[in-house]
Formats: C-alpha cells, structure tokens, sequence
C-alpha cells in the first residue's frame, strides 16, 4: 500500500473532534506489550501514519505513564481518552475525592492538564464496579466528578468504556455522554451493539468507538485447528467459523483485514480501536485500513454467516481463548 495515502476522519458524534477511522488502544503500549523502545516507535508510527486517536486507562498496568513519556517527544498532539476506574486501592466508585485524585495522576502521569475524553470503566459489567445509584438515570457520584471537571475546563467530553451492550445503552439514553467504547459486542461476529448501542449512540449524537476489532485474537487470523478441537467452542460457533474460514479462503482476504474493513463499513463507528504493538502490526492495520470498505455483495455474505449466532451463547468464553490456555474461568479483557 502506498504510504502516501492519507486516513481518513470522521466526526466524533456531537464533541466536534474529527478522529482518524483507525486509532490505537493503550493496553498494549505498556510492560503488557513489551519494550519500551518497541512501544515508542509504534506510537510514532501510528502517527506519521495519520492516527489522531489513543485511548488508555488506569488499569492498562503502566500504560498512562509509558504513553506520557512517548507522547511529551511526540511533534503532533493527539485526541487523548483515560478512564476512571480501578484506582485508587482498595477501589470505592462512590468516593469522589478518590476519584478526583485518580484523575490528577492520570493527568500527571499522561502531561496534561487537560484530557479530552474522560470515559467510566466498566460502567456496565455486573458486579464489577458499583458506579450507579440509580443507572436508568446516570446518577451516582461519578456523574458529579465529571460535571465538576467539564466545570473546570480539565475534560472535554464524558465517555463510557464498557462491554455489556444493553446496559451501556441504558445509560447512553440518559444523553450524559458523548463518547462510548464498546467492546466484545462490535465485530465481525459478535454484534450485540448493532441491536442498542448502536440505535442509542444515533439518539443522542454519541461518538462510537469499536474496540476489541479482532476480539482479542479470535479474528485476527485463521484457528482451524483450534476450532475443530476446542472443547469449550459450542456447535453453532464451530460451524459459524467453518463458514467464516471458507469465505476467506474463497475470497482470499486476510481474517484481520476482512474484520476491520469490516468495522469500517459501519458509518456510525467513527474510529476503530486496535491494540498494535510494533510497528509492522501498525502499518498491518492500516494498510486494511486503507483499502476501504468491503463492497456490499461480501457484506450481505458476513450478514449470513453472523445470523448463524446472533448472539453469545451462555457458555462461552467472553474471549475465545485460541492459542492460548483455559481454565474455564468467565472473564473478559479489560477495555
């Protein structure tokens, strides 16, 4: 691909911020992704490749403080989201003060005064944490942390990082936020945000951010063996990605590529959140990218093979563990 090609924009929702259709998440610009040379230079690159957006939070290990050093060399100044949630230990959602001081160190840690999208961490997963007082009306002290910072220009916008699609739609539809990440529910298989993230974002002008594209491995290339051996993948799934891998055989594009372009057909996602950790996966992703849209023939043919499992069966694994062991545990990644 060209590398004179340039990214293309889209409007975040109602902010008036223009993010690049690809934009970088954090969680693997940190000790998770490796060195710290490694994660700088594929920072660097993923803006010289016209990404404007990165997106971390406090429980990216030390993703905040390894993103503030590489960004303090960066020449162009990124749209930055962080996220409330995790910190300070022991963790009280209800406390404000605690969740004032958490805010100051993600500044301190980012070199900000101000960031431009403060999002709640798992506003949504059951028992994780106990953010809402009442969440039909987003009202919880959180609300009154995030109003007091727009207050005093130290945000920009309120935003929600989550994985549950309908809870997530709930608090969308109190028209309190203006960004929402959604992950696990926004790919090429799994759709649950297409039935009411999607539709409550479009109500109230919230900018849709994609995460999880590649569901955490599981579309980021072809597992036939896994998929035929796996004891805990459920009937309907293997059939799904029988389907899934003869289409890509017969089309012959890449399972990554084909998920991404994939996202970039839906024009009411404005960015899609990839976690590159070098910058031969930066350039990877964006030369899907940059290929544009998958022409509406194929999609009518992922249309077919989602419908296959409209949605997650019960058992499975909230990240299709493929390539790696499991122990039966029902846990998700952290968005």
């Amino acid at each position: 691909m060209e590398r004179g090609w340039i990214m293309d924009l889209r409007p975040l929702g109602k902010t008036g911020l223009s993010v690049s259709v690809l934009s970088l998440g954090g969680l693997f610009v940190s000790k998770a992704g490796g060195p710290f040379d490694r994660a700088r230079d594929a920072v660097h690159h993923a803006i010289s490749r016209g990404v404007n957006y990165i997106d971390t939070a406090p429980m990216y290990l030390d993703s905040e403080e390894v993103l503030g050093r590489i960004l303090s060399d960066s020449p162009e100044r990124v749209i930055l989201s962080t996220k409330l949630g995790a910190r300070p230990q022991p963790f009280d959602p209800r406390d404000k003060n605690a969740l004032l001081e958490s805010f100051e160190t993600s500044c301190k840690l980012l070199g900000r005064d101000q960031i431009d999208i403060l999002m709640i961490h798992e506003p949504d997963r059951p028992r994780q944490f106990d953010w809402w007082e009442a969440m039909d009306e987003a009202r919880g002290p959180v609300m009154d942390v995030i109003d007091r910072l727009k207050g005093e220009g130290r945000i920009r916008f309120a935003g929600l990082g989550g994985t549950t699609a309908y809870d997530m739609a709930r608090l969308l539809r109190t028209g309190r936020f203006d960004v929402v990440l959604t992950a696990f529910n926004t790919s090429l298989l799994w759709r649950e945000a297409w039935q009411e993230v999607l539709p409550a974002a479009a109500e109230h002008a919230v900018g849709v951010v994609a995460g999880s594209p590649l569901q955490q491995g599981a579309l980021a290339r072809v597992w036939r063996e896994e998929v035929e051996t796996a004891q805990w993948l459920s009937k309907p799934r293997r059939e799904q990605f029988r389907k899934l891998y003869s289409l890509v055989d017969e089309t012959g594009i890449p399972l990554a590529e084909l998920s991404l372009r994939f996202l970039l057909s839906e024009p009411r996602i404005a960015s899609i959140l990839t976690g590159a950790r070098s910058v031969e996966e930066v350039d990877a992703n964006v030369d899907a990218i940059a290929k544009g849209p998958l022409p509406s023939e194929l999609l009518g043919k992922l249309d077919e093979i989602a419908a296959m499992v409209p949605f997650r069966p019960h058992d499975e694994p909230f990240a299709l563990p493929f390539g790696r062991p499991y122990d039966g545990t029902p846990a998700a990644g952290p968005v």
